[in-house]
């Protein structure tokens, strides 16, 4: 089911991310230097691992993982969180939990898109990749 992830994305638009950064707690500079990047992400699979790098030109980060297992992850922002992503109606969920705060990111795809949906608290921001 995650075959239909893997692949090079690029992002095409942005929606309310700014404000999702705010709610998380990323500072001023991080965010306007984050808000203006275009990042392209890439995600393979080997074996039951999953591994998603964003590549920017302000900063490259990369996670793996299996499905429904909790692992440590240090974010783009440096927030060190407990991650664990579960497939859901064909979405990969990703639930971090740091300093009792806690925010889902979900990837899901529609048609040839790949979209991201951030949210924090009552904040939701949209995010759009194409195939690159």
């Amino acid at each position: 089911m995650c075959e239909a992830f893997v692949g090079t994305w690029k992002l095409t638009s942005s929606e309310n991310f700014d404000d999702y950064m705010k709610e998380v707690g990323v500072g001023f500079a991080t965010r306007k230097v984050a808000g203006m990047a275009k990042p392209c992400m890439i995600i393979s699979i080997n074996g039951d691992v999953v591994t998603i790098r964003t590549e920017s030109t302000f900063k490259n980060t990369e996670m793996s993982f299996k499905l429904d297992q909790e692992f440590d992850e240090v974010t783009a922002d440096d927030r060190k969180v407990k991650s664990i992503i579960t497939l859901e109606a064909g979405a990969l969920v990703q639930v971090q939990k740091w300093d009792g705060k806690s925010t889902t990111i979900t990837r899901r795809r529609e048609g040839d898109k790949l979209v991201l949906d951030c949210v924090m608290n009552n904040v939701t921001a949209t995010r759009i990749y194409e195939k690159a």
